[in-house]
Protein backbone atom coordinates (compact mmCIF):
# COMPACT_ATOMS: atom_id res chain seq x y z
CA UNK A 1 0.00 0.00 0.00
CA UNK A 2 2.91 2.19 1.05
CA UNK A 3 4.71 2.07 -2.54
CA UNK A 4 1.38 2.66 -4.27
CA UNK A 5 1.27 5.70 -2.55
CA UNK A 6 5.35 6.95 -3.31
CA UNK A 7 4.38 5.75 -6.66
CA UNK A 8 1.60 7.86 -7.13
CA UNK A 9 2.19 10.82 -4.90
CA UNK A 10 2.81 13.01 -8.18
CA UNK A 11 -0.71 12.71 -8.89
CA UNK A 12 -1.94 13.66 -5.21
CA UNK A 13 0.26 16.42 -5.39
CA UNK A 14 -0.53 17.84 -8.46
CA UNK A 15 -4.46 17.77 -6.89
CA UNK A 16 -3.34 19.24 -3.73
CA UNK A 17 -1.89 21.77 -5.67
CA UNK A 18 -4.91 22.43 -7.97
CA UNK A 19 -7.19 22.45 -4.92
CA UNK A 20 -5.59 24.80 -3.00
CA UNK A 21 -3.15 26.76 -4.63
CA UNK A 22 -5.57 27.44 -7.81
CA UNK A 23 -8.14 29.07 -5.62
CA UNK A 24 -5.90 31.36 -4.14
CA UNK A 25 -6.21 33.28 -7.87
CA UNK A 26 -9.59 34.27 -7.37
CA UNK A 27 -9.95 37.65 -6.86
CA UNK A 28 -13.57 38.50 -8.11
CA UNK A 29 -17.05 36.80 -9.50
CA UNK A 30 -15.49 35.83 -12.88
CA UNK A 31 -12.29 34.82 -11.94
CA UNK A 32 -14.11 32.37 -9.17
CA UNK A 33 -16.55 31.04 -12.44
CA UNK A 34 -13.42 30.24 -14.56
CA UNK A 35 -11.48 28.84 -11.75
CA UNK A 36 -14.16 26.76 -10.32
CA UNK A 37 -15.95 25.55 -13.74
CA UNK A 38 -12.62 25.56 -16.20
CA UNK A 39 -8.61 25.62 -14.39
CA UNK A 40 -9.74 23.16 -11.62
CA UNK A 41 -11.79 20.23 -13.39
CA UNK A 42 -9.75 20.88 -16.82
CA UNK A 43 -6.31 20.25 -14.30
CA UNK A 44 -8.16 17.51 -12.50
CA UNK A 45 -9.01 16.06 -15.95
CA UNK A 46 -5.68 16.14 -17.37
CA UNK A 47 -4.20 14.41 -13.98
CA UNK A 48 -6.85 11.68 -13.46
CA UNK A 49 -6.12 10.68 -17.59
CA UNK A 50 -2.67 10.10 -16.58
CA UNK A 51 -2.96 8.32 -13.11
CA UNK A 52 -5.37 6.17 -15.24
CA UNK A 53 -2.65 5.68 -18.07
CA UNK A 54 -0.15 4.52 -15.58
CA UNK A 55 -2.58 2.39 -12.89
CA UNK A 56 -5.64 1.35 -14.88
CA UNK A 57 -9.11 2.25 -13.21
CA UNK A 58 -9.12 2.93 -9.58
CA UNK A 59 -12.43 3.14 -7.97
CA UNK A 60 -9.75 4.68 -4.67
CA UNK A 61 -8.61 7.03 -6.53
CA UNK A 62 -11.49 8.83 -7.50
CA UNK A 63 -12.91 8.72 -3.73
CA UNK A 64 -10.03 10.34 -2.84
CA UNK A 65 -10.06 13.07 -5.40
CA UNK A 66 -13.61 13.89 -3.32
CA UNK A 67 -11.79 13.38 0.11
CA UNK A 68 -9.11 15.88 -0.95
CA UNK A 69 -11.15 18.59 -2.05
CA UNK A 70 -13.68 18.02 1.06
CA UNK A 71 -11.59 20.20 3.10
CA UNK A 72 -11.19 22.76 0.47
CA UNK A 73 -15.14 24.42 0.68
CA UNK A 74 -14.35 25.43 4.33
CA UNK A 75 -11.17 27.43 3.54
CA UNK A 76 -12.10 28.99 0.20
CA UNK A 77 -16.18 28.40 -0.81
CA UNK A 78 -19.20 28.03 0.88
CA UNK A 79 -21.71 25.40 1.50
CA UNK A 80 -22.88 25.98 -1.65
CA UNK A 81 -20.25 23.86 -2.79
CA UNK A 82 -20.42 20.44 -1.36
CA UNK A 83 -21.78 19.67 -5.08
CA UNK A 84 -18.50 20.24 -6.40
CA UNK A 85 -17.07 16.92 -4.26
CA UNK A 86 -19.18 15.37 -6.84
CA UNK A 87 -18.49 16.93 -9.55
CA UNK A 88 -14.74 16.58 -9.10
CA UNK A 89 -15.32 12.41 -8.56
CA UNK A 90 -17.02 12.36 -11.90
CA UNK A 91 -14.51 14.48 -13.50
CA UNK A 92 -12.12 11.84 -11.65
CA UNK A 93 -13.91 8.94 -13.23
CA UNK A 94 -14.12 10.11 -16.48
CA UNK A 95 -10.26 11.05 -16.56
CA UNK A 96 -9.55 7.30 -15.60
CA UNK A 97 -12.78 6.01 -18.15
CA UNK A 98 -10.79 8.39 -20.77
CA UNK A 99 -7.53 5.99 -19.73
CA UNK A 100 -8.50 2.84 -20.04
CA UNK A 101 -8.17 2.18 -24.07
CA UNK A 102 -4.80 4.49 -23.08
CA UNK A 103 -3.63 2.32 -20.23
CA UNK A 104 -0.41 -0.05 -19.90
CA UNK A 105 -1.32 -3.41 -21.12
Amino acid sequence: MMDKLKKNMVFYLLLLIDFYIVPWFIKNTGSAMIVMLVIIPLICLITSVFYGIRNGFNFWYILIVAIMFAPSIFIFYNSSAWVYVVGYAVIALLGNLIALPLGKR
